[in-house]
């Protein structure tokens, strides 16, 4: 059975775009116009992804309550927040409470469905038995590729899609400095230099909570940056 997307979203112009968007690409949808309908559907059935605006009509954060209120229904459930808002502190309250990815709706569709796709495999990827041949290590840094996680010292580092990009990207290739654009292009996404250095610095402290010597993500002063990994780490 082909997996269902619940958009909510308030704008109907916008709702039915994407209805129409992820209809044509084999996907069953339902769309909702404010967090109460949007509530009370997923309460009697969910879906297998959820797509949530922030603001929904009068409710300026009905998004953000709503994405509480289904991670309570389902810890598993990936959600995906596409919004207008795109402030540091909007994307790191909506991805604290539990959104797998934060997209901003200048994002193109073909781009919006690439992503829902990439949920999608990390999903059904975690659902099987690892493998080991699809890892990139780096030191202390190893990266499922097909699960989309990241160890740092055998521990996980809870990242998003875009983040998983973004660190796969610079370890690729470590020491080569990698401009924003090129960091856009990897996410898969449309992102401003702003909202490429806000995810930087949410990657440095996500690593540094794990371990307080944490350096490997450099700044390429009016370049970008680079993934560096010391002698010590690099032979670990």
């Amino acid at each position: 059975m082909s997996k269902s997307i619940a958009i909510v979203e308030d704008e109907e112009t916008i709702r039915e775009n994407y209805r129409d968007v992820f209809s044509r690409q084999g996907f069953r949808v339902s769309v909702h116009a404010d967090r109460a309908s949007a509530l009370q559907a997923f309460k009697q059935h969910l879906p297998d992804l959820a797509v949530i605006d922030i603001g929904l009509g009068d409710d300026v954060d009905g998004g953000f309550n709503l994405c509480r209120e289904l991670r309570a229904l389902s810890p598993q459930i990936p959600i995906i927040f596409l919004t207008a808002r795109d402030s540091e502190l909007d994307i790191v309250s909506g991805l604290r409470l539990g959104a797998d990815d934060y997209l901003t709706k200048d994002i193109s569709v073909t781009q919006l469905v690439a992503r829902v796709s990439a949920l999608f495999r990390r999903v059904e990827a975690l659902q099987e038995p690892e493998e080991l041949g699809h890892t990139l290590s780096r030191g202390p840094l190893t990266l499922n590729l097909e699960r989309m996680t990241a160890h740092w010292r055998g521990v996980l580092v809870d990242l998003t899609v875009t983040e998983f990009y973004l660190v796969q990207s610079l370890a690729k290739h470590p020491g080569h400095v990698k401009s924003r654009q090129q960091l856009m292009e990897a996410a898969k996404t449309v992102l401003d230099d702003n909202t490429i250095t806000s995810h930087i610095k949410r990657l440095r402290k996500k690593f540094a909570a794990l371990d307080s010597a944490f350096d490997a993500i450099q700044t390429a002063y009016g370049m970008g940056y680079r993934w560096q990994v010391n002698d010590n780490d690099a032979s670990s």
